[in-house]
């Protein structure tokens, strides 16, 4: 099948390149040149887990290619995926410009039928919205407008699409009905089910999915900060709610809140979207509330610690991106903490796998970017570990007692066992945990 995809952003780019996998062929559209340019020769431009290989391996077969022009790709394309980005608004609401932008550009240039696919995440009645647009140009017998939100992890974006737990697909066209599950058959082969229902149920169960597990990670950083107060263990506690099928083990990690592309724009603009409609989501105000604090909870501790003078301090940080396996600084809780940081007048050496490049053009020689997480921690008089990579959770601790001033560590992701750090002499602070104090 021929596919056009409109945008090369995370989500489209994921998209493009496991539908070009499994035999179709596919042309990603994108308005920055030299991107385009840069695909055409292999560069991935996103770092995610695996992608590279099938990006490689479908170019060189020819199923992938990549052009500035809409209407060269769209021409023989069955199916068009729109891609695009929906920023927030000042206010909270998805801006919509860009698909209604490229849905405009399509009215024009169409010439027969078209499947056309909302794949960003977008709030319920955006369909109807892009209907209205190609109509004021094109019959309504020349295409169809899909919602098919996306539920990719970053980090683990390419086996979510090979292998979803489950497709949605929203339609109330028979015709593109029968396409779309023509499209994904490839992808379910293990039995994980095609979900078919109207467009704006399936626009609104994307947000109620992110929503849903924002609004559990949050609850357990409330239980994580309440067992602080009472001297509980939290990871006693998550074992023990994680264990009832009712609630699950999955997103019951405490840490220093929610992040990324998804969950903080997701949650706020169903948020915005209740109000448009006369209603109020309360909890997911409280959400967005307690998040917006567990972001940088770590830095009074810190202060504390150093008697409220952070002044001189050297503060190294493990971690920049908002969760491992990605370069994506979104909404990252590191940059929370380094601004906060940087305002009480630290140093800050950091290090992150990946996302120090798109950190370092945020903050120029504000902060130091280290070559190695051993290299961060030199002279530092504190570590804070702000990303849960697999390469900070087995350090030689030798080497931080050697490296340090201070055997000092914040743990924003709860990575080591209490008894250790108590065998080794480090004064550890984590997150729903008892203080470790030398």
């Amino acid at each position: 099948m021929k596919i056009a995809v409109v945008g090369t952003g995370y989500v489209g780019l994921v998209t493009g390149t496991c539908f070009a996998e499994t035999g179709n062929n596919v042309t990603c559209v994108d308005i920055d040149e030299q991107k385009v340019e840069k695909m055409r020769n292999g560069v991935v431009p996103i770092y995610e887990p695996h992608l590279d290989v099938l990006f490689e391996r479908n170019i060189k077969q020819g199923r992938l290619t990549f052009t500035t022009h809409l209407e060269e790709a769209i021409k023989d394309a069955k199916i068009i995926f729109l891609a695009l980005p929906t920023p927030p608004d000042e206010d909270g609401s998805a801006d919509l410009s860009y698909i209604l932008g490229v849905a405009d550009d399509l009215s024009k240039i169409i010439t027969d039928y078209k499947v056309i696919v909302d794949k960003s995440t977008v709030p319920v009645g955006t369909a109807d919205r892009v209907t209205d647009v190609l109509a004021k140009n094109l019959s309504r017998d020349l295409f169809d407008v899909v919602s098919n939100p996306e539920f990719l992890r970053e980090g683990f974006a390419v086996d979510d699409f090979l292998k979803p737990d489950r497709v949605v697909v929203g339609t109330s066209s028979p015709k593109a009905r029968e396409i779309m599950e023509h499209l994904y058959k490839p992808y379910v082969r293990q039995g994980n089910p095609i979900i078919f229902m109207d467009e704006r149920s399936a626009e609104l169960t994307k947000y109620a999915a992110n929503s849903f597990l924002a609004t559990k990670i949050t609850f357990m950083n409330e239980i994580a900060n309440f067992c602080e107060k009472v001297g509980a263990d939290v990871d006693m506690v998550r074992i023990g709610i994680g264990s009832d099928t009712r609630i699950g083990k999955r997103f019951l990690f405490p840490g220093i809140g929610y992040g990324g592309s998804c969950f903080p724009k997701d949650v706020q603009a169903l948020a915005k979207s209740g109000k448009e409609y006369g209603y109020h989501f309360e909890i997911l105000d409280a959400v967005m509330g307690v998040n917006e604090k567990q972001k940088t909870i770590i830095v009074p501790k810190v202060k504390t610690y150093f008697g409220g003078n952070l002044k001189g301090k050297k503060i190294a940080i493990w971690g920049l991106a908002f969760k491992p396996d990605t370069d994506d600084i979104r909404e990252a809780p590191a940059l929370y903490i380094i601004n906060e940081l940087l305002a009480e007048g630290a140093q800050i050496s950091a290090f992150d796998p990946e996302a120090m490049e798109n950190v370092e053009a945020k903050y120029g020689d504000q902060v130091h970017f280290a070559t190695s997480r051993d290299e961060a921690i030199e002279n530092a008089d504190a570590l804070i570990i702000a990303t849960e990579w697999q390469v900070f959770r087995n350090p030689d601790f030798e080497v931080l007692s050697e490296k340090m001033n201070q055997k000092v560590i914040f743990d924003g992701r709860n990575l080591y066992d209490i008894d250790e750090m108590k065998e080794l002499g480090f004064y550890y602070s984590s997150i729903g945990r008892i203080l470790v104090d030398q």
